[in-house]
């Protein structure tokens, strides 16, 4: 009989006495050491006991963090938290405090930067592909924030996102699923040229086209290009760069917590968009040890 994995979080206050997976709380969303020393930098600085304006904080930075990892990869609910993890309430409250604060968003940035200049890319792109992904609304969303979009039967959100010439997430708008392509992509762009002013060429596919091309290029000055699929064109084709941003919208579907949208606000499901891009990031600048 196999032995049970040990735990290789050292920081784990239960690691010398119980080093079983389950008592010390490393699941695969769990960070190790050095995925750990990648993200503590770009996090704000704590409250500690020498700090003003209130109690310091009760629980390590790192058991929060992987707590809403754990959400995010696994789906579940945060009153479904393991015990092992701080209360729920406290997770919930950091993952709130930085949505709204935008740390997710700046963390997010950070490591996407570190990503491309290790990848021998410039840290800011010229180019963007975008495109829109519906999903279904589960009975959290109200019905003031969902809606229905015709073309994909969704009754839902639909999540809006631009991603570099390698997919990674350049800005994620999330809006009710019975808004047009190229009305989203009218937000999605003045908020992708409000934080980026390196952008000089957009692709995009069919729905996009029509005036937004000409908008962007006046008001903007951001060069859409649409790439349409052939008329000809039968079954599966691969189509350039538009791949690119679906091969994210999969790197997304694997945090289960967006394959439906379970959160009440918008800005909770774009958290969790960055959140996830966090995870997938965070392993190509530290990845895991292969196991045998």
């Amino acid at each position: 009989m196999p032995a049970s994995p040990t735990c290789t979080c050292q920081s784990c206050p239960t690691h010398a006495d119980t080093p079983t997976r389950r008592s010390c709380g490393v699941y695969p969303s769990s960070m190790t050491d050095e995925q750990w020393a990648v993200l503590e930098p770009l996090l704000p600085p704590g409250r500690n006991r020498t700090s003003r304006g209130g109690r310091p904080e009760a629980h390590p930075r790192r058991r929060i963090l992987d707590a809403i990892f754990y959400i995010n990869r696994g789906g579940v609910g945060w009153r479904m938290l393991p015990v092992e993890f701080p209360p729920w309430q406290t997770v919930y409250g950091f993952f709130t405090r930085w949505r709204d604060d935008g740390t997710w968003q700046r963390v997010h940035d950070a490591l996407r930067d570190r990503v491309r200049v290790a990848a021998g890319r410039k840290s800011t792109p010229t180019a963007a592909i975008v495109d829109s992904q519906s999903v279904r609304a589960a009975a959290t969303v109200g019905r003031d924030s969902r809606g229905f979009d015709g073309g994909k039967k969704v009754n839902g959100r639909k999540r809006h996102i631009a991603v570099d010439a390698g997919g990674l997430l350049l800005i994620v708008l999330v809006t009710i699923a019975g808004i047009q392509d190229r009305d989203g992509g009218l937000r999605l762009l003045a908020l992708l040229r409000e934080r980026s002013s390196t952008i000089q060429l957009v692709w995009a596919d069919g729905g996009y086209a029509g005036r937004l091309v000409e908008w962007a290029k006046q008001v903007l000055k951001l060069t859409v290009e649409i790439v349409k699929r052939s008329d000809d064109a039968k079954g599966f084709k691969v189509l350039p760069r538009r791949w690119v941003v679906e091969r994210t919208f999969a790197w997304l579907f694997t945090s289960r917590r967006l394959v439906h949208d379970y959160e009440r606000k918008p800005e909770s499901h774009e958290a969790m968009v960055y959140i996830s891009m966090i995870l997938l990031m965070t392993r190509r600048l530290a990845p895991k040890p292969k196991t045998l």
